[in-house]
């Protein structure tokens, strides 16, 4: 993930935007150009003003997931200006909430929403006109237009689609084979595994060069487990590197970042289980990424804060001064362990309460404003790789920081999905 710091957006400023981005093309299907929002800013947008929905006020909704859902549509009507730049990986993170709100709800609106997005960076031909693809960060949304494929099987998403997988040829790697996490040296973060990985297995399933697909996410599993795996925990560090004389946050012997972060720890939490959910069942690498999901579970149970049951912002440090709650690890979490009880990888007895007990943690963080707006307070947004404990600890806290927004999409979809399809 790119670090970011938050910085105030005047409303002005936010409507210019999307009226810039709207005017003279919508990212309609065919185009053979895209449109160009405004210019690209720092942090993260509170959207349009005058964004409002008829949730009341203080009281929770019959269902989080769509109202959170309903609250993304109403603030970012153009998603292309809800962050520090047009393509980014937070919509394709945010998109993987709604393509489970589509699935579980059968409302056309969510797959639209998407499809509108993607469209702007899509051209009639199926050219990508978005970012360069020499990052996972900016891979990442990738996955939408594999998705968008498996949905409506127009040529263009797969042709564009292949512009990202191709990007994977050439990308550098670690003398093991982990993919660098950009291009300023061979730093592998743990954010990365989400990134690459879930665009290469929404492509394995949807397009094709499926064998790759598996084998290549298993690796990038697994080197990271080998590398940053902390004691016998089941949990792991940040980052690693090659080149410890460059990372600033590297001890100079090991490579190693310092802390278990709760969100780095968070994306690949997410990954691993829907790996096991694509891969064949006698594929050669099942048994060693189940056995990282299981250890790595095993030591978030034993890591769940007993009063609150949240996880915090370094997750094996609970006691230390300064720690903190984190909604966003602990919304990936939930999603993590709620995925493997569901998958029937972990044992529901066991498990599902800790899911349940994360979840009702994660509640205490959301509210509806006077907006009738979900609003999620106290995470982070956009953190780095940090020199020491002090420097994550005291990372500044705000109101919808983007990733605590989509973790708590898909923990919230997730947790209702059974209330969702009865609801239907």
């Amino acid at each position: 993930m790119i670090e970011r710091q938050l910085r105030p957006t005047g409303a002005a400023h936010v409507l210019a935007g999307v009226l810039v981005a709207l005017i003279g093309a919508s990212g309609m299907k065919g185009q053979n150009t895209v449109a160009s929002p405004a210019a690209p800013r720092r942090g993260t947008s509170q959207g349009v003003p005058g964004a409002h929905l008829d949730y009341a006020p203080g009281k929770a909704p019959r269902f989080w997931s769509i109202a959170l859902a309903d609250t993304v549509m109403a603030r970012y009507p153009d998603y292309r200006v809800a962050y520090w730049k047009p393509w980014s990986y937070v919509q394709g993170y945010m998109f993987h909430g709604f393509d489970a709100l589509y699935l579980a709800t059968g409302n056309r609106k969510y797959l639209d929403y998407i499809q509108r997005y993607i469209d702007n960076f899509v051209d009639g031909s199926g050219a990508f006109h978005g970012d360069q693809l020499n990052s996972l960060d900016n891979l990442m949304t990738g996955s939408s237009i594999a998705a968008l494929y498996g949905y409506t099987h127009d040529p263009r998403y797969k042709t564009a689609a292949g512009q990202f997988r191709a990007a994977f040829d050439s990308y550098p790697r670690s003398k093991d084979g982990q993919f660098w996490h950009g291009q300023r040296g061979p730093h592998m973060w743990i954010d990365g595994i989400f990134m690459g990985q879930m665009f290469l297995m929404r492509y394995g399933k949807e397009i094709g060069d499926s064998d790759y697909c598996w084998n290549e996410a298993a690796r990038q599993i697994a080197v990271f487990a080998r590398h940053a795996g902390k004691d016998d925990s089941g949990l792991y560090l940040h980052a690693w590197t090659e080149d410890a004389a460059n990372a600033p946050w590297a001890d100079p012997k090991t490579g190693l970042s310092p802390e278990v972060w709760s969100e780095g720890l968070g994306w690949y939490a997410l990954v691993i289980p829907e790996l096991l959910a694509a891969m064949p069942a006698g594929h050669a690498k099942r048994a060693e990424v189940l056995d990282i999901y299981t250890r790595l579970s095993a030591g978030l149970r034993h890591t769940q804060d007993p009063k609150t049951g949240g996880w915090f912002m370094i997750v094996d440090k609970g006691a230390e001064p300064g720690n903190w709650i984190d909604p966003s690890g602990t919304a990936m979490f939930v999603y993590s362990i709620q995925r493997g009880v569901d998958l029937g990888l972990l044992n529901a007895a066991e498990y599902a309460p800790v899911a349940r007990k994360g979840y009702e943690a994660l509640l205490r963080f959301a509210k509806v404003n006077d907006r009738g707006l979900v609003d999620l307070e106290g995470g982070g947004d956009g953190i780095g790789v940090k020199k020491d404990y002090a420097t994550y600890v005291n990372f500044p806290r705000t109101t919808n920081a983007k990733e605590a927004v989509g973790g708590f999409l898909w923990a919230a979809a997730i947790m209702e999905r059974e209330r969702l399809q009865g609801a239907r």
